[in-house]
């Protein structure tokens, strides 16, 4: 196989080790019991970081592709809303944080489902993807400080408040696309 097959390939296999990641994150963190729980968050961060890796990599090798399109997103969701649910099941986070994640993120993939077949395409918002990195950073610092730590969940509600915010976008631009409106070509949106 040459390079430039390789280097096709990358970006996918980054985001395929994403999804293969999220039992090991899930078993790390209630294997660390009480507490903060270092090797569950140090991974989940490595997670994170796999997210902007993939996706730096497929536009500066101009490989994107569909698949990674669709499933990268995906599989940001699906370790958030692991991270959320654990999180929740212990008492280090709100219900309310995770209520607002898990359904923000399940009405998105039912829309994508909906929409994409009628035309809508696909596309990842600026304030979608800095919704994911606070998300992202958030949970990170909830999994690995003190059960409480006001800061860390200062910036959880924030990233609950940006996902919001990002997903009545979403719903907004995909009713002007639909029906063929003004601005239906949002120039704000960009493929991750």
């Amino acid at each position: 196989m040459t390079w430039p097959e390789v280097r096709r390939l990358v970006p996918n296999a980054l985001t395929l080790l994403r999804y293969a990641a999220v039992p090991v994150f899930a078993w790390l963190f209630l294997a660390a019991g009480e507490g903060p729980a270092w090797g569950a968050g140090l991974f989940f961060a490595g997670a994170a970081l796999t997210d902007q890796l993939d996706g730096y990599l497929a536009r500066r090798w101009q490989v994107e592709s569909r698949f990674g399109t669709v499933a990268d997103p995906l599989a940001d969701r699906l370790m958030i809303a692991t991270a959320c649910v654990l999180l929740w099941l212990e008492g280090r986070i709100p219900a309310a944080a995770a209520a607002v994640v898990l359904s923000r993120d399940l009405v998105l993939v039912a829309g994508y489902k909906l929409l994409v077949p009628r035309g809508y395409p696909f596309e990842v918002a600026f304030l979608g993807k800095l919704a994911t990195w606070v998300l992202y950073a958030s949970l990170g610092f909830v999994l690995v400080t003190e059960e409480g730590t006001g800061w860390s969940l200062a910036l959880l509600w924030a990233g609950v408040a940006l996902a919001l915010a990002a997903g009545a976008q979403y719903v907004l631009r995909a009713r002007r696309v639909l029906r063929g409106g003004p601005g239906s070509r949002d120039a704000g949106a960009a493929r991750e």
